[in-house]
């Protein structure tokens, strides 16, 4: 009869370890998935990317992993699915040696229909090593400087030269990518460079007036470089908005 209830004891100690083994593994597999789900908030949105960007921008979290890209951008078909390998960790001092640490591996969905905190799906890790991206080329840089340098003054009482406004942006020998607007109006001269916007984030541009008794160049705020706020164009060059309130 002894030896029976020795056998219960000894059974219910090992399921009740057991247990909570596995629900420390369990919690450190819930912990490995809220990484993954932060993969996806930060990757949430509307702008359209390619998937290397999308692969680029998840591998610079900390602590994640990216084992494979399936689809070409976030705007074509289903969009771009991103396996990402996440560890998590969990520890109960009651019955736990040592801290349980688990890596899984999860898919991210990055789609313009993708639904905010999605829930990322389990899968299991694909063999190889974690795919490497190559840090994007810089963006040409908008001289600011050298226009405010070299752009003409123009005493008051004078009016400003278009064709000499010209000489100086060709002058400046600009990259291609970078596009120039210049329009007179009222003795005036405005000038816009600009590079292209994805349509969603801040454009990068310089404006500049040339007129009598003031030449001026500047970068406006933030807000006024949003699309659909017409910050960068030739005319808020000329007639200068106000500081956002």
């Amino acid at each position: 009869m002894r030896r029976l209830l020795l056998s219960a004891v000894l059974l219910s100690s090992c399921a009740v370890g057991c247990g909570v083994l596995e629900n420390s593994e369990d919690h450190a597999t819930d912990v490995a998935r809220d990484a993954a789900g932060k993969v996806g908030e930060r990757l949430y949105g509307q702008r359209p990317r390619t998937a290397e960007e999308v692969g680029r921008e998840a591998a610079g979290i900390d602590g994640v992993e990216v084992l494979r890209l399936t689809g070409t951008s976030t705007h074509d078909g289903d969009g771009v699915d991103v396996v990402v390998r996440t560890s998590g960790s969990a520890y109960d001092d009651r019955y736990d040696a040592q801290e349980v640490v688990v890596r899984r591996c999860f898919v991210v969905r990055v789609s313009p229909r993708s639904a905010w905190r999605e829930e990322p799906r389990d899968v299991d890790c694909p063999d190889g090593p974690p795919l490497h991206f190559t840090p994007p080329p810089p963006p040409p840089e908008l001289p600011s400087g050298a226009l405010d340098a070299k752009l003409p003054r123009v005493p008051k009482g004078g009016r400003a030269d278009e064709a000499e406004v010209r000489r100086v942006l060709a002058a400046l020998d600009l990259h291609p990518d970078i596009r120039t607007e210049v329009r007179a109006e009222a003795g005036r001269i405005g000038v816009s460079l600009s590079l292209k916007g994805n349509g969603f984030d801040p454009q990068d541009c310089v404006l500049a007036v040339v007129g009598p008794g003031a030449t001026e160049v500047w970068v406006p705020p933030r807000i006024q470089r949003m699309p659909g706020e017409g910050g960068c164009g030739v005319g808020s060059a000329l007639y200068r908005q106000p500081p956002p309130h």
